[in-house]
């Protein structure tokens, strides 16, 4: 069997592990019976008779002081030994041969205590932001659209009555323990087989786990406990809404679209005029609209403006609580446009469109990319999110390079992260690092 890494003590010895204390106790313990048991010896030793050799043994011919010495430094060495190795049995099953035991207890502690962070959107955007935080806190709860009417989602949604379950499944997988063989696992498309084709795995597992508990919510939960995730991912609301686009051609005629994974697409070559959902006002789900005034922190987007974003800001109790929270609020832009929804768009127009569907200021911070390759993203119809030409009044502009370096049209996770680690830490005025 392979070696566990040694410990750590200096981990160990860190205020808040709950270690030091149960440490004492058994120090304390083991004490109570070395005190008995010399009590019991040296009766014996006083009133029997022992053989010649039992002098040497005992090391009679030392003074008391060095004799207490030897055997008290022997028997510190013995117990430590022994703890060590029954630790190692005990720990082997559940650890790799190049843990450290003492590092993963700390990580796991400061992430229990790692402040409370709110991210809001759907889509793919959300999960860069959610791998970037899973590393600092347990304390993530991410806020999904559920107007997803689109593939597999969609055909479950219709066929079955349940929300959509797909961008639950990219936040569940972005949050697991076993974040790269959960993505593969969830996002696995069958190619074949009669009702199967097209269906993602994670979509018939979050679909599976609503039959089993009884109802979506329930099945959520079971879902990260079984697949051990970082936090907890809602729904905005338990209605089944739909997302409705008013679109405004050249010469200013409005058109109504239904259906979110219908707006992209026959809004192309027009203007989103307005978004909104039917039915109208929906109440939100409870739980976070209560993690919402909790937070420390609201992270919106990246991700799909119309289609992903602003669906959550369209529950008005969301809004509210957004607005009452006494957290920090960051709005992260898009690097690149999305055809048929912010063609020809900058960062200012992204903080714009916002406003016009809840209000001014609902963010205190803008993070947006600054560095722009001289090609344009693929898809021939997608642009570079520009910075505005004029300031955004009212908000803090946060500029840096937040490309992904393989697809520079998406967010790096890391890059993300040092940005919001920075602006929490100057906040709080705590250190937020764990490595």
């Amino acid at each position: 069997m392979h070696r566990l890494r040694r410990y750590s003590l200096t981990t160990w010895l860190i205020p808040g592990l709950h270690i030091k204390r149960w440490l004492i106790v058994l120090i304390v313990g083991i004490t109570l019976i070395s005190l008995g048991l010399a009590y019991l010896l040296r009766s014996v030793y006083t009133t029997g008779a022992f053989p010649a050799f039992f002098y040497w043994i005992t090391l009679q011919f030392l003074p008391r002081w060095l004799r207490a010495l030897l055997f008290g430094a022997v028997g510190l060495g013995v117990t430590i030994w022994g703890f060590y190795e029954l630790n190692r049995s005990l720990l082997a099953p559940f650890v790799s041969p190049d843990d450290d035991m003492a590092d993963r207890v700390y990580r796991h502690r400061r992430r229990r205590s790692g402040p409370k962070i709110v991210c809001i959107g759907g889509g793919t955007g959300m999960p860069a932001v959610l791998r970037a935080l899973k590393a600092y806190t347990d304390n993530i709860t991410a806020i999904v659209t559920v107007a997803d009417d689109g593939g597999s989602s969609g055909r479950l949604r219709s066929e079955m009555g349940m929300l959509p379950p797909g961008d639950f499944r990219n936040n569940i997988a972005a949050l697991s323990e076993a974040e790269r063989t959960t993505t593969r696992l969830f996002q696995y498309r069958f190619s074949s087989g009669t009702g199967l084709e097209g269906h993602a795995f994670g979509n018939l597992y979050l679909a599976a786990m609503t039959g089993v508990t009884g109802s979506f919510e329930q099945g959520l939960l079971a879902s990260s406990r079984v697949l051990a995730v970082r936090g907890r991912v809602l729904p905005s609301t338990l209605e089944l809404v739909q997302l409705v686009a008013d679109v405004q051609d050249g010469d200013g005629r409005l058109e109504r679209i239904r259906g979110e994974s219908l707006i992209p697409e026959l809004s192309a070559g027009r203007d989103i005029h307005h978004v909104y959902l039917e039915p109208d006002n929906p109440r939100a789900y409870p739980e976070a609209v209560r993690a919402i005034l909790a937070a420390d922190m609201i992270v919106a987007g990246p991700g799909s403006l119309y289609t992903s974003v602003m669906p959550n800001l369209l529950v008005p109790e969301i809004t509210q609580a957004v607005q009452a929270s006494r957290g920090i609020k960051v709005y992260i832009c898009n690097i690149a446009t999305q055809p048929g929804e912010t063609t020809g768009y900058d960062v200012g127009d992204h903080v714009r469109a916002i406003e016009k569907h809840t209000s001014q200021g609902m963010f205190q911070y803008v993070v947006a990319n600054d560095v722009f390759d001289v090609n344009p993203p693929p898809g021939g119809a997608s642009a570079w999110v520009r910075l505005a030409d004029e300031a955004l009044n009212g908000y803090d502009l946060i500029t840096s390079d937040l490309r992904d370096p393989d697809h520079p049209w998406r967010h790096d996770p890391e890059r993300i992260e040092a940005v919001l680690i920075q602006l929490l830490t100057e906040h709080t005025g705590q250190s937020l690092n764990i490595a």
